[in-house]
Formats: C-alpha cells, structure tokens, sequence
C-alpha cells in the first residue's frame, strides 16, 4: 500500500509550531550520562564523541513510503511541528560534508525502535547515525517536551548544539524541518568567523 501523501516533501498547509518556552532551560546544562542503541549496532553516549561539536536534532518518528502516518496524513499535518521528518533527515544527509567540514558529528534521536531506524538509515542513505530514545530514557534526563499521539508520546522536534560535554544552543521550534542544516551550518560558520 502506497501513502496518499508524498513523504519527500512538506505540503503547504502544515501546522507551524509555536515556541511555548519548553526549551529554555537546555541552554549551559551539562550533557546527561545516558547511551542510546545507534543504527550501526552500537551505544552512544553524545558526551563522548570526540567532536569538536555534536549535533542532535530530535524528531518526533519518519515515515515510511508504504505506510499512512498516524492517525492519516490530514490528522497528522494538523499537528504543529510533527510534520517534516523525512525531509529533515534528508537536508542532514545532503548538507554531511559541510557540517564535518565545520568540526560537527550528527546524530537523530526519536523514540522509535533501532529496527525502524536503520530501515530510514538505509532508504535515505543517511551516512550519519540515528539514535533510538525508545524508552524516553534521555527525553526524561533532559526534560524535552512531547507530545502524544495514538497511544506513543513523541519527542518535539527540536535541535540541540553539544560542545564540551554541554547544551552550547539549542533551536525549538525548529521550522521548516528541511532548512534545520543550513541554519546549524550558519550558526558554525558564524562561530568559526569569530574565532570562539
């Protein structure tokens, strides 16, 4: 069975998201001790990743070609900010060598399960890892806010910049989905321009 939408591009009738203050306290706090299953079969803890910046960007799941999103295509774009995920990923993945030029890793998070993920991995050719937040483990550590849908509770998206082991910015709401790498590479680039 084939979606009724196209999952590649943002419709122009999608919900924008407000910014409800959920996110000003990520700002300055130290990155949480908590390890997340990678779609390349390992754990990884953001702390720990020996860049000069990490980039994680949360998204509430991506979708797949063959299947409604929750709740129907019209029910879901009605919802602020879940709508994008699949071209988030993928302005991630064609935008690679520029952020690793600009000293940055990347990695998403959801609440999805790892099997679901390296399904997205492999159909959009993702060449970064995608974490899985499945029991909400690191969403709790960080306070992140949610929201619920057909019984799952999803991350909000939003982007964090990690940067010695700390919440250097944070992006929320993050809109639209599909220029969420050009802004993170303006916000390096003015950083590397500055010296700091």
């Amino acid at each position: 069975m084939a979606r009724s939408d196209d999952l590649y591009t943002l419709p122009a009738n999608i919900a924008v998201p407000e910014d409800d203050g959920a996110c000003d306290h990520l700002p300055g706090l130290p990155w949480p001790d908590v390890a997340l299953p990678s779609t390349a079969g390992r754990s990884v803890s953001i702390g720990d990743v020996p860049a000069e910046w990490v980039v994680v960007y949360f998204y509430p799941r991506t979708g797949r070609p063959d299947r409604e999103p929750l709740g129907g295509a019209q029910a879901w774009n009605a919802i602020p900010g879940a709508r994008g995920c699949t071209p988030q990923a993928c302005s991630y993945r064609d935008h690679y060598r520029e952020l690793k030029a600009l000293g940055a890793e990347v990695f998403g998070v959801s609440t999805q399960d790892t099997a679901y993920q390296r399904e997205a991995v492999e159909r959009l050719h993702l060449p970064f890892e995608l974490l899985s937040d499945e029991q909400r483990e690191l969403a709790t550590a960080l306070r992140l806010p949610t929201f619920d849908v057909e019984g799952m509770t999803l991350i909000k998206r939003l982007t964090l910049l990690v940067r010695g082991g700390r919440i250097a910015r944070c992006f929320y709401p993050v809109f639209p989905p599909d220029a969420d790498a050009e802004r993170i590479i303006d916000e390096l680039s003015r950083h590397r321009s500055s010296g700091q």
